[in-house]
């Protein structure tokens, strides 16, 4: 099996590509314009494998992406390539069409002439995964939970942009019969994140001994899910998953933001203690613009037709990730100090 992965540098494409590589076997060729937020040193445990390469390009360039299909004649792509944060969205929206619009309609089409060419059996066998995320539905009141039916109800720019790669993938399905699949996730946390978002940030600024940052009072509520067992449902879902549908992956532990800040302090204060509780850097700042009030994904469709569980809880997963984090400096200290310090993103500036 030969899988294309675009952004598998970044957090949820590595652990990816890990998993093809170590436990699936593939031959996977890895494709990854390498942003700030792309690192090849999370990739450094498969980096000589034999059936792994690497491919520094942009997904908005057509002819680079044509290019990579024809000569490494992958079986599936799976698509991750995105700009993710939402803070950054806000304060720049112009990187997120680009990439996440443009950039998907460009790899669509690419793979839709290559697809067109393949032999009878290889085109019957071709599929084309589209990784996204369950903000384009929106806000959840305190009740209920996001289905595959849920109307699209986006409130950033990022999920805006999601949303409407979405509505291509599907597109592309519908009108030219491209084998699309589409999967909607909760948020993801582990290893290898980067520390602009919560979990990493509230753990390192708690190394530091900085303060915690927290929006608004911390009442958002956000289903967590482990990268490793998202990683595992991408390669079920692309495997057996049906056509031209959408497919949610969730870990059903909905957490308040307060809460999540507290369960890693809790650890922190048993693993690196200090004179004083960790809690006591806790900082409540002004909310982020449009900050939707809960997400959860319902992920019983994924369950019962294609067997997936999450084998992580919050509680197993979120010491194993302040475990990590502690455990692996080498790997978030140059991210730390050159790349992004803790500073605070998304701020509204009046013109």
């Amino acid at each position: 099996m030969r899988i294309l992965v675009t952004g598998g540098a970044g957090f949820i494409g590595s652990a990816l590509v890990r998993h093809l590589v170590k436990d699936v076997g593939a031959e996977v060729l890895n494709i990854d314009k390498l942003t700030y937020a792309g690192n090849l040193a999370s990739l450094k445990e498969i980096e000589g494998a034999p059936n792994y390469r690497f491919l520094q390009a942009d997904i908005c360039d057509m002819p680079k992406m044509s290019e990579a299909m024809t000569t490494f004649h992958p079986d599936r792509i799976m698509h991750l390539a995105a700009e993710s944060h939402v803070d950054r969205s806000i304060s720049g929206a112009g990187d997120f069409v680009q990439t996440n619009v443009i950039g998907t309609f460009s790899l669509l089409e690419a793979a839709r002439h290559y697809w067109n060419d393949l032999s009878p059996a290889r085109k019957d066998a071709f599929r084309f995964l589209h990784v996204s995320t369950d903000e384009v539905y929106g806000s959840l009141g305190e009740g209920g939970l996001f289905e595959e039916v849920t109307a699209y109800d986006p409130s950033s720019p990022y999920s805006a942009s999601k949303a409407a790669s979405d509505h291509l993938a599907i597109a592309w399905y519908r009108t030219y019969g491209l084998p699309v699949i589409v999967s909607n996730c909760s948020n993801n946390y582990g290893p290898y994140h980067f520390p602009e978002k919560l979990i990493p940030l509230i753990i390192l600024n708690a190394m530091e001994g900085k303060p915690l940052p927290v929006y608004g009072q911390g009442v958002n509520i956000r289903d967590w899910l482990f990268v490793d067992d998202h990683a595992r449902a991408l390669s079920l879902i692309v495997s057996r998953g049906r056509l031209g549908e959408k497919y949610n992956v969730g870990g059903r532990n909905e957490r308040r933001n307060i809460d999540v800040v507290r369960r890693i302090c809790a650890l922190m204060d048993e693993l690196r203690p200090e004179p004083k509780l960790h809690t006591d850097l806790i900082t409540f700042v002004t909310d982020r613009p449009g900050h939707d009030a809960r997400y959860a994904i319902d992920a019983t469709k994924l369950e019962t037709e294609l067997g997936w569980r999450a084998q992580e809880n919050f509680d197993s997963g979120i010491e194993r990730t302040v475990r990590w984090y502690l455990e692996n400096e080498w790997w978030w200290q140059p991210l730390r100090h050159g790349v992004y310090s803790g500073e605070r993103l998304g701020i509204l500036k009046k013109d």
